[in-house]
C-alpha cells in the first residue's frame, strides 16, 4: 500500500495528520531534499509540499517531475498562496492533454 506524506512548516502540515497523512516539519531546503529522496525511495506515492518550502528547492523537485511515483503536489501553507500550486496543475495537465484546459472565464 502507497503512502502519503506532507512536508513544510509545522503549522502548516500538522492538521494533515488528522486525514492519515504523514507529516514532515520541515524548513531547511537541504534537510527537505534529503527527506523528499528517502521519501521517494521508500515507497510514497503522493507528497505534499508547502509552496514556500518548494520554492527553495526546486531542483530537486524537478527531479522528481517526471517520474511517475512519487507525485509531489504543492499546497499553500499558512502564509497564504503564491500561485505555484496552481501554475504546476496548470503546466501538467497542458503536457498531459496537449492544451491549456485551465482557464480564468471572466
Amino acid at each position: 500500500m502507497y503512502k502519503i506524506a506532507v512536508m513544510g512548516d509545522r503549522d502548516s502540515i500538522y492538521g494533515f495528520a488528522a486525514l492519515g497523512l504523514v507529516p514532515f516539519s520541515l524548513t531547511d531546503p537541504a534537510e527537505a531534499g534529503r527527506k523528499l529522496r528517502e521519501l521517494a525511495q521508500s515507497g510514497y506515492a503522493v507528497i505534499y509540499i508547502t509552496e514556500s518550502l518548494a520554492a527553495q528547492m526546486e531542483d530537486e523537485i524537478d527531479r522528481y517531475q517526471e517520474a511517475g511515483l512519487p507525485a509531489i503536489i504543492l499546497i499553500p501553507g499558512v502564509s497564504g498562496n503564491t500561485g505555484r500550486g496552481i501554475r504546476a496543475v496548470k503546466k501538467s495537465v497542458e503536457q498531459a492533454v496537449g492544451s491549456d484546459i485551465i482557464f480564468n472565464g471572466g
